[in-house]
């Protein structure tokens, strides 16, 4: 060996903790990726499915929906079609019905007219012209009784039962009835009391935007008024003891009369009502 021969020196570098540290470090935040990663691509596959689910259970009700509404669509057009086929039969129906009733009237009529055509021949044959008149005159009767009686039928009735007229015709159709007297009468603002019947009246005021007027009714010496009464509003009193009411009727109005009747129960101041009647009529 050479005297000249350096020992050889074996020098040995260590390698840095912090080395060893960081790639721990690296390791576990890779693993923490990975596991992130992977949670978040579960989440998603996991949404989706949930997601598709939720799409298919809203296209099945959906499905259903229209398979019921077509079921219900089609029920009710059978609906329809039943109730337009009794609607059909029902107008089939009426029109036989009215087409039957004409021709039943038709045959009514058809007999009345030869049965009146009879009963005229039969009484041109066996009865005289007096007996013609006088049952002519008797059904005119009969015929005016009926006219009364059927524009009775149309007339109000007061709270007292009794019915109350119009005008001047409905007037003389309750006084040809004969369970009342009845007096007309028009009377002016300006002309003080005047004599109806047994009793006096007395015209305060008249409306006729509201056809109402005021009066004031005189009788047994003792007068009221009657404020704001409408037309065709029965006033009803009592005169004399009498236990049958007095009805007084105002039909019309106008800016200085007021037109009317008074009614009383019939034979009540015979005198009085008698000398009445002549001068009003």
């Amino acid at each position: 060996m050479s005297e000249f021969q350096e020992p050889i020196g074996h020098s040995t570098s260590g390698t840095p903790r912090w080395v060893g540290l960081a790639v721990l470090v690296l390791g576990g935040i890779s693993l923490v990726g990975v596991g992130l990663g992977w949670s978040a691509l579960s989440r998603a596959k996991s949404s989706e499915e949930t997601t598709q689910a939720s799409l298919k259970q809203a296209n099945d009700m959906l499905n259903q929906r229209l398979a019921k509404s077509e079921e219900l669509n089609q029920q009710l057009e059978s609906d329809l079609k039943v109730v337009t086929d009794k609607l059909n039969v029902t107008h089939e129906d009426l029109v036989t019905a009215r087409k039957q009733s004409k021709t039943a009237v038709g045959a009514v009529d058809k007999k009345l007219t030869g049965f009146q055509a009879d009963v005229t021949n039969q009484l041109a044959t066996k009865a005289n012209a007096d007996d013609v008149n006088k049952l002519n005159g008797d059904v005119s009767g009969v015929k005016s009784d009926l006219d009364a009686a059927k524009n009775s039928i149309q007339m109000a009735r007061s709270e007292m039962g009794t019915l109350i007229a119009r005008n001047h015709d409905e007037i003389d159709q309750l006084r040809r009835m004969g369970t009342r007297d009845y007096f007309e009468f028009s009377i002016g603002r300006k002309t003080g009391p005047q004599k109806v019947g047994n009793i006096q009246v007395e015209l305060k005021d008249t409306n006729t935007k509201k056809n109402q007027y005021t009066i004031n009714v005189l009788a047994d010496d003792k007068s009221f008024e009657k404020k704001n009464r409408s037309v065709n509003e029965p006033i009803f009193f009592y005169t004399g003891g009498s236990r049958a009411a007095l009805e007084l009727v105002v039909n019309k109005v106008t800016k200085t009369t007021a037109a009317g009747y008074l009614s009383m129960p019939k034979g009540a101041g015979t005198a009085t009502a008698s000398s009445s009647n002549t001068s009003g009529q």
